[in-house]
């Protein structure tokens, strides 16, 4: 984990190894018991304000610039590739750098959440209403945001080449957005440590780490 952020999927190692997402990061979930979903996030969002980009965020907020890019697409919910420069970014899974209490809907910043819970919170609470926080993540149970997910189609169906950086491609719907790009006659390459359901249909198939291939593959290209 490059930037200091462990990820969710990779075997022995993501958090979902050890944790049960539909127990912890379910909409049902949450609202059964927000306490444990806060004390699994915690030291997320600790990784999460000390985290910084790594060389595949940047060399991708490099790459747009050449204006070869149409943007970046992620599931991720860090922040760190809008910190690294890129400025088209399209958060599917939304983003843990704000909250919304879940009564009157005021909105909270990330470090602002981080200090309810660094002082005994236990479940953060709003300071005008006292309705439960939520972080403006897209949990297991609900609908992608719709404007983002539009987004990301049309930036789907205008490109010529996806490159697929660190993905299981095991997660519906941000998934059929590689399959999307392919039946139209995208070029795909598909960078991960593991194989993916997508790695026969790809134009290029690299098994490695991001950090380590993805700055030369783009240089490359600019």
């Amino acid at each position: 984990m490059p930037s200091g952020i462990p990820d969710f999927r990779s075997p022995d190692v993501g958090l979902w190894s050890r944790d049960d997402p539909m127990e912890i990061a379910s909409l049902s979930g949450f609202r059964r018991n927000p306490q444990r979903f806060y004390r699994w996030l915690f030291p997320l969002l600790q990784s999460s304000l000390n985290a910084i980009p790594n060389p595949a965020h940047i060399s991708i907020a490099h790459f747009e610039k050449t204006g070869k890019s149409l943007g970046v697409v992620t599931q991720n919910i860090d922040g760190l590739h809008q910190r690294a420069g890129s400025q088209t970014v399209v958060e599917l899974h939304g983003s843990l750098e704000s909250s919304t209490c879940q009564s009157c809907r005021r909105k909270i910043t990330l470090q602002d959440l981080f200090t309810m819970l660094q002082k005994g919170q236990e479940v953060p609470k709003c300071p005008v209403c006292g309705g439960v926080i939520k972080p403006d993540i897209t949990f297991f149970e609900e609908a992608l945001p719709e404007k983002a997910w539009n987004k990301a189609q049309h930036m789907i169906d205008e490109t010529d080449l996806v490159v697929v950086c660190g993905s299981s491609l095991e997660v519906y719907p941000a998934a059929a957005l590689p399959e999307r790009a392919a039946s139209k006659g995208a070029r795909l390459i598909v960078i991960n440590r593991d194989a993916t359901p997508m790695d026969e249909d790809a134009a290029v198939v690299i098994h490695a780490d991001l950090a380590g291939v993805l700055p030369e593959l783009l240089e490359e290209k600019t």
